[in-house]
């Protein structure tokens, strides 16, 4: 004699308890089309502070002591940070790669200021 098998729909239903429901979405949360956009904007942006960070290298290299310094070396690495983010939001739209590549850029001239 052999034992019946139970039907596929009992073998596939949970056995606990039913777990918190999902998250809605924030309907406040930029889109990721948006993301890019911005993004975007944020090379435009690194670009100027490039120049800025540049000019600022140069006037110290001929009013000061003629040598770059650690914080214009660490400003120029700001902005290649800045880029890795930046293309690291166009890949993925994230709002906080975004935010650092944003903070990156301004990040730079203050830093070549400092030096």
């Amino acid at each position: 004699m052999t034992t019946p098998t139970p039907p596929a729909a009992d073998l596939a239903a949970p056995t606990g308890p039913p777990g918190p429901p999902d998250p809605a979405p924030d309907p406040t949360a930029p889109s990721t089309r948006a993301l890019r956009v911005i993004a975007l904007c944020g090379f435009l942006l690194l670009a100027g502070c490039l120049v800025l960070t540049a000019v600022l290298g140069l006037v110290d290299a001929v009013e000061g002591d003629g040598v770059g310094g650690g914080f214009l070396t660490a400003g120029l690495w700001s902005l290649a940070l800045g880029a890795a983010a930046g293309t690291a939001a166009l890949a993925v739209p994230r709002r906080a790669l975004v935010a650092a590549q944003y903070a990156l850029a301004f990040a730079a001239p203050v830093l070549a200021a400092l030096d």
